[in-house]
């Protein structure tokens, strides 16, 4: 099973059409290579990049160059995604002397590290944006990006989509920046973003887990390079720490080290999506400061590559609709493995209930079957014409793809089979999401007048409303009420456990909104 995935089964030879490109809704880059020099995936070389994109959404290949004309430094990126013809690029927009130069792509917040993706196996071209429009609606940063159309040295490459790089950044990964010298007290704990991932190219300094030494951590921002060995063995050591907390007492420990929610919405896509890869690769993690607003607890995410997701794989059980992505390991036999975490932290009874009370929650509204069917079909009528000359130039419909699990004759059927996976797939998480929640909980607020803060909460909760209130309650995960508040403005938690509760209020006209709050 190893070697299968580094089998390279040669398609039959299909003659590639030459697209011309004239006109598109979504922005055209133009990407021109020094004469004799070549992209590759081993240094970077200096190009020229332009971009049309005209706020009318009305782009001609001969327009002007009005979102960017300059410099980048370019690369082939990616792993096992290099057998593909079609490959995908990271890049860097520089100065004409060769320094970062920061810019809003396409719209998108200003920086300088960027990546083209060129979705291949994935025919939809749609199950990367899916996830990360999904997961920045739950409240979390994931990559943003921008549907565009490529020529490089002016021969069309097809559709791709603008990735913003997993980075630390005020508009990414919003953690405090780590210097050299940070090297004691408060300053010392963070930012650090860490990945979980297999061995490809450069990976710098790695180390494994406690519990499986096909459990592989990296540094990602900042590289190992860019830190001190004091700050190397903090993070190990914060690592070692909380694994073996986890081992040990998950229900006493798990709210110390991990941000729930993140965890849990991290849980939910990779099971949603059934990701072959979920867990054991391109898993990202990170923590602030100690005295930032995580406290310092590890956060999951952001949410990379599901390419081979929502059932296009056709191996370890990936197309099922049924069964746990997290007992991978139960399955197939890889030289990578998931975190023992992942299952563990299921053995904590306040962890199950919040688990369950989130998928609850989410299936109400984004992750409700007609929001999702909704938002493949808007993507691919906003991709029609676009996607027409993509698999003109790849003519890959109704051709098995490694590793393709269903091969649709046309591209509707391809999305047909997207949209149907996942009803199916939520439809078994349904029933399955382990945990109790009083579901009514999330379904009884006909308007939204409560608020409440901090959360988490240590000592008091605050609530506030614009409308009178009355029937102020807070309940466990079971919906037990366990205080009911004289003082409408707040409520003392400072002598609950720490774990997940609910405030509720009721106002005059008989409304009534639950919160969900962490104490910590």
């Amino acid at each position: 099973m190893k070697a299968m995935l580094f089998l390279f089964l040669i398609l039959p030879w299909i003659a590639l059409s030459q697209v011309n490109l004239t006109s598109s809704n979504l922005p055209i880059v133009k990407i021109i290579t020094p004469p004799g020099q070549q992209i590759n995936d081993n240094t970077r070389i200096v190009c020229d990049m332009g971009v049309i994109d005209n706020p009318s959404g009305i782009n001609l290949i001969n327009d002007p160059l009005n979102n960017y004309n300059g410099k980048i430094a370019i690369e082939i990126r990616g792993s096992t995604s290099q057998q593909y013809p079609k490959k995908s690029y990271g890049f860097e927009t520089q100065t004409a002397l060769g320094a970062n130069n920061n810019v809003a792509l396409m719209g998108l917040p200003i920086e300088n590290d960027w990546i083209l993706n060129g979705p291949y196996p994935d025919k939809t071209l749609l199950r990367d944006a899916l996830t990360y429009e999904l997961s920045r609606n739950m409240g979390h940063y994931s990559s943003r990006f921008r549907f565009c159309e490529l020529l490089i040295n002016n021969q069309y490459l097809g559709v791709y989509l603008l990735f913003e790089r997993i980075k630390r950044d005020n508009d990414r990964v919003d953690i405090a920046t780590l210097d050299i010298d940070d090297l004691a007290g408060d300053s010392l704990t963070g930012g650090y973003i860490v990945k979980i991932d297999k061995l490809t190219g450069e990976s710098g300094v790695t180390w494994t887990s406690n519990f499986s030494n096909e459990v592989v951590f990296q540094f990602h921002d900042p590289e190992s390079d860019e830190l001190h060995p004091v700050q190397i063995n903090y993070m190990q050591n914060f690592i070692s720490d909380f694994e073996n907390a986890i081992q040990t007492n998950p229900e006493t420990n798990y709210l110390q080290w991990i941000e729930p929610t993140s965890f849990y919405d991290f849980f939910i896509l990779q099971e949603l999506g059934r990701t072959v890869d979920g867990y054991r690769s391109s898993s990202f993690m990170y923590k602030d400061k100690n005295s930032g607003d995580f406290q310092g607890r590890l956060v999951a995410g952001p949410m990379w590559d599901f390419n081979l997701s929502y059932g296009n794989a056709d191996y370890c059980d990936a197309f099922e609709t049924t069964g746990w992505q997290y007992n991978f390991d139960q399955i197939c036999n890889f030289t990578t493995q998931i975190p023992f975490w992942w299952k563990r932290l299921l053995d904590a009874p306040s962890y199950r209930n919040g688990l369950r009370c989130r998928w609850n929650e989410l299936r109400q509204g984004i992750l409700h079957t007609d929001s999702l069917h909704y938002w493949i079909d808007s993507m691919a009528t906003y991709l029609q014409d676009a996607r027409i000359r993509n698999f003109q130039k790849w003519p890959i419909i109704g051709q098995y793809v490694n590793w393709n699990a269903f091969v649709g004759n046309t591209y509707e059927e391809d999305v047909d089979y997207l949209k149907n996976y996942i009803s199916e797939r939520a439809t078994w998480l349904d029933n399955n999401i382990p945990g109790m929640c009083n579901l009514g909980l999330f379904q009884e607020a006909s308007i939204n007048f409560l608020r409440i803060s901090p959360n988490p909460a240590n000592d008091w909760l605050a609530v506030s409303s614009d409308l009178i209130i009355s029937n102020v309650q807070l309940l466990d995960l079971n919906g037990n009420v366990l205080k009911t508040s004289v003082n409408k403005n707040a409520i003392w938690v400072a002598d609950l456990p720490a774990g997940i509760y609910f405030l509720s209020a009721v106002t005059e006209q008989g409304d009534k909104e639950t919160i969900r709050f962490i104490k910590q």
